[in-house]
């Protein structure tokens, strides 16, 4: 196997992982706050999820017309860890 094969498998390995570890609380995406983002919605069994997931990096809006960008988790956890309760919080 070529050395960018093994690469490209490790990322997709890590990232099935770190998406195993979210708990869905959506906290990170404005849940419980007065402005989340308006691409954050609410499944049956009550779990957040992005409804723009796979294009979800760069700028979007919340509910009240702010302007964010939306970052990878780990540059979330570089500056500042999550909270408490959060599964990538280990």
């Amino acid at each position: 196997m070529s050395d960018d094969k093994v690469y490209t498998n490790k990322q997709d390995e890590d990232e099935r992982y770190y998406e195993s570890l979210c708990k869905r609380c959506g906290t990170c995406c404005g849940a419980g706050g007065n402005d989340p983002c308006v691409n954050l919605k609410k499944d049956s069994l009550g779990k957040y999820f992005c409804d723009s997931y796979e294009d979800r990096i760069g700028q979007h809006k919340t509910v009240s017309g702010s302007t964010f960008t939306c970052v990878p988790i780990r540059d979330v956890m570089t500056y500042a860890p999550p909270f408490a309760g959060c599964g990538y919080n280990r």
